[in-house]
Parts: C-alpha cells; sequence; structure tokens
C-alpha cells in the first residue's frame, strides 16, 4: 500500500467537523504520487459527493480542458481541494471547516511533494496569498520553500462568468513556463529569491 492510499483510509475515517455526518462519500483527492504540479480547489460539490471523486463535474470537464491546453491530462497532475467533504447546499468552507482539513491537506503536500501549487478559487488561494484578493494576485507566482505557488481562478468562475473564461486560459498557458524557469533555478542552485515571478 502506498502513503497516499494509508491517508485516504484516515481521512474517511476523519469525523473532526460537522461535515463528516453529512457527506455521502468523502473526497480525498486523486493523482499519482509523486507529480511536479498539485492543483486545489475549494470543496467537493454534488458530483464529487456522489463519486468521491474531485472535479467530476462541469467545472472539472473544463478543468479537462484546460489541462488538456499544455498538453496534460488528469492523471498526471494531482487534483485535491481544501475541504475533503461537501458543505450542505454547496455553500461556502466555514473556516472551522477548513482548520479542521488543513492537516489533510498538510499530509498530501509532504507525500507528493509538488514543484507547483496551483490555487483554483479563493479559498485554497487565501492559504497561500494571504491578505490579497484574487483579482490581484490571479497569473502571478512565488516560490517559498522549494514550492512555487500560483493562483487561478476556479473554473467554476468562468461557467458562471463568461468574462473570465479567457483569463483563466491565459493563466494556465503560463503553467509549462513557470514551471521549467523554476527547474533551470533549482538545477544552478539559484536562490530561491531569483524567481522573478511574482
Amino acid at each position: 500500500m502506498s502513503a497516499l492510499t494509508d491517508l485516504y483510509e484516515e481521512i474517511e475515517r476523519c469525523q473532526d467537523c460537522e461535515l463528516g455526518k453529512h457527506r455521502t462519500r468523502v473526497v480525498p483527492g486523486e493523482g499519482p504520487e509523486k507529480t511536479s504540479i498539485l492543483f486545489i480547489g475549494e470543496a467537493p460539490g454534488w458530483h464529487e459527493d456522489q463519486q468521491g471523486r474531485p472535479f467530476v463535474g462541469p467545472a472539472g470537464k473544463y478543468l479537462e480542458e484546460l489541462l488538456a491546453s499544455i498538453k496534460l491530462k488528469r492523471e498526471q497532475v494531482y487534483i485535491a481541494n481544501v475541504i475533503k467533504c461537501r458543505p450542505p447546499s454547496n455553500r461556502d468552507p466555514l473556516p472551522g471547516e477548513i482548520q479542521a482539513c488543513s492537516k489533510w491537506l498538510k499530509d498530501q503536500i509532504e507525500i507528493i511533494r509538488p514543484k507547483m501549487i496551483v490555487t483554483l478559487g479563493r479559498y485554497s488561494m487565501a492559504k497561500y496569498f494571504p491578505n490579497q484578493s484574487i483579482s490581484q494576485v490571479h497569473g502571478k507566482a512565488r516560490k517559498q520553500d522549494d514550492i512555487i505557488y500560483y493562483a487561478m481562478y476556479h473554473p467554476a468562475a468562468a461557467l458562471h462568468q463568461g468574462s473570465l473564461r479567457k483569463i483563466i486560459e491565459t493563466d494556465m498557458l503560463k503553467i509549462p513556463q513557470i514551471l521549467a524557469q523554476a527547474e533551470k533555478l533549482t538545477e544552478a542552485e539559484a536562490e530561491p529569491q531569483q524567481l522573478s515571478l511574482f
């Protein structure tokens, strides 16, 4: 058994907040144990709660299109959410729920050791870009502790607000270049602050 499989079993037993009582299925995340890119959304929706998989509804289909635009399939990246259970009526996650779930995301990051974390939406963005608004930081990256953090609008935003679609697609197209630039700096053993992306 892999470290991620063991972690999934722990997450399935979790009852650290009220959401554990109401979920149909827990949605830990999915993807390879070793990958360069980890996408973090906000919370499972109805489709995810039914299937136990992240990003399987309309926003998930759009995310797959976005990945295809940079020649990636969803099987090549890891996809998770800030919280692992669906909030009732798809409401926003509460601070206590995010706090209760934070240990699971931390463990996933430690196991996967991605080179890049892409935040999808304001709840995952807030964790790595505190006190910033998504309109300010989308499409920008910063490096800390050998990980590049890159903020994007949530794919669902484009489904509700068509004007964001072009912005999201443009931001996605920057990912390969940012990753390549970071890898060159790693090879050269450059100082992290030399990554002039933000």
